[in-house]
């Protein structure tokens, strides 16, 4: 079983155990315990896709928070030809490092209420 979540304006794919390395959340420290509620979609093992209405409700994945950590250094180098024109600047990316525990799922989310059966009482009234 997978699924897609938003968070802070990206998506991504999780499977149960996978470790995520997402944007810098301050508030956090290590082994807090991070709810995600944005799923988007989800894939279920035997074939059942679910996709949200933007999301899907009654289903939330549980993360830890491994670490809080800085990516490699990437860097950003600029010029122009013919003018004296070069910046050379290095950056490092702050991260929290999550790992999946748990991807909870309601099972009422995955049956439809019977609108049906309200209705009829609601005529035979009148």
């Amino acid at each position: 079983m997978y699924v897609i979540f938003n968070h802070k304006g990206k998506q991504y794919k999780v499977f149960k155990g996978d470790i995520l390395k997402l944007p810098k959340s301050s508030d956090l420290k290590k082994n807090d315990v991070l709810t995600l509620e944005n799923i988007v979609l989800m894939k279920s093992d035997d074939d059942g896709i679910i996709i949200g209405t933007p999301t899907i409700k009654d289903v939330k994945i549980k993360a830890k928070v491994i670490d809080q950590i800085r990516d490699n250094k990437i860097i950003v180098f600029k010029k122009k030809r013919r003018h004296n024109y070069r910046r050379k600047i290095g950056h490092r990316q702050d991260l929290t490092l999550v790992k999946i525990e748990e991807i909870i799922t309601s099972s009422s989310s995955n049956k439809k209420p019977k609108d049906n059966q309200s209705k009829k009482e609601v005529s035979d009234g009148s």
